[in-house]
């Protein structure tokens, strides 16, 4: 009898792992939701992605559930960003758990900036994570998933190319759009609850305020001096991320007369996540010139 269910549970297991046609589908995991994007922008529907960290879910604790570790058993290969705090609890783990997957590092390619006081549980993330935001760091991601799918499949390798082609005239898009925006509000400051667009700023010259301190909530102290900072800067607009509490934020922003505005740097759509906050934070920066 134990037999039969061993034998019944298997088959489940590797029945999940079949596409329409009955063939075994090719895994790939990705660290978060925006470095799926560039995988199915270039190689369409050749691979499923396995997204660790959900759209909406924090990346510095988040924990994996066993559906996720069963299809990265499975995968031939995992992209990560390499800095972010659940990975530095599991990615060790990861490596055990399957050794013969191809491992892609994005952070190592990238010209990084130091973490400051980005303390999360109890890790310390040696650099700012967050570089997926920035077009220009968009780039270097793009080609970086390119030369590791024509790697898994080189039969595909100049579909792959032609893809790659329209992914980067999309990223030099919202590169240049960025640059318009951007080009008259040199060293403008806007305020964010987590520090999540350190590579957009810098990339762009303007300067980042987040409301968190240390990585947690900011104390009284902190709130006063980030209420008399917007007032001084003139912020009109703060912004939050969809997975964060926005309380802090409210308060500032109910203490200088600015609104909320969310947003999603962690969704599946990068480009329109992305075209979205350049778009928001150009919009909050003419509003504070009326």
């Amino acid at each position: 009898m134990k037999r039969i269910i061993i034998l019944l549970s298997l088959a489940s297991l590797f029945s999940c792992n079949l596409n329409p046609s009955g063939k075994r589908e090719r895994i790939i995991t990705v660290s978060i939701a925006p470095f799926k994007y560039f995988v199915e922008a270039i190689a369409g529907d050749d691979f499923r992605v396995n997204v660790m960290v959900p759209a909406g879910s924090n990346p510095h604790i988040y924990e994996p559930v066993p559906d996720q570790i069963n299809k990265l058993r499975l995968s031939e290969a995992y992209i990560g960003d390499g800095y972010l705090g659940f990975e530095l609890t599991w990615l060790g783990r990861f490596y055990e758990i399957n050794k013969q997957m191809i491992k892609l590092s994005i952070g190592e390619k990238i010209d990084l900036i130091a973490a400051g006081h980005d303390h999360h549980g109890e890790h310390t993330e040696g650099a700012d994570p967050h570089y997926w935001v920035s077009p220009r760091c968009a780039k270097v991601i793009a080609s970086s998933v390119y030369e590791l799918l024509s790697g898994l499949n080189p039969g595909s390798e100049a579909e792959y190319k032609l893809r790659y082609s329209v992914l980067l005239d999309k990223i030099d898009a919202a590169d240049k759009q960025a640059v318009s925006f951007f080009s008259d509000f040199k060293d403008k400051a806007f305020m964010i609850y987590h520090p999540n667009l350190a590579y957009l700023a810098r990339d762009y010259g303007l300067k980042e305020i987040p409301v968190e301190y240390e990585g947690k909530e900011p104390p009284p102290s902190r709130m006063k001096e980030l209420i008399d900072i917007a007032r001084k800067e003139n912020i009109r607009v703060i912004f939050v991320q969809k997975e964060y509490d926005n309380k802090n934020a409210r308060v500032i922003a109910h203490e200088i007369g600015a609104e909320l505005k969310i947003i999603d740097p962690l969704s599946e759509d990068w480009m329109a996540a992305t075209t979205d906050i350049i778009t928001s934070l150009h919009d909050s920066f003419l509003s504070s010139k009326k």
